[in-house]
């Protein structure tokens, strides 16, 4: 497996923890605490536009 960095996770309310890594490639890494063995993975640009659009408010319509 690659070698991730990984942040210290997010946790919201309620339950859902998720942590943010990132490896020397450059590819940026999703996944549900404690379950980083099974992260979900794209580039940098796609997390950074992902974590953008949640800020703006694009992905509010997800909670309702």
């Amino acid at each position: 497996m690659t070698d991730i960095h990984w942040e210290d996770a997010f946790c919201g309310e309620g339950a859902s923890c998720y942590r943010i890594g990132v490896d020397g490639d450059g590819n940026s890494y999703i996944a549900v605490a404690g379950q980083e063995d099974r992260p979900l993975t794209d580039s940098r640009a796609a997390l950074q536009a992902l974590i953008l659009d949640i800020k703006a408010g694009r992905a509010d319509h997800l909670l309702g």
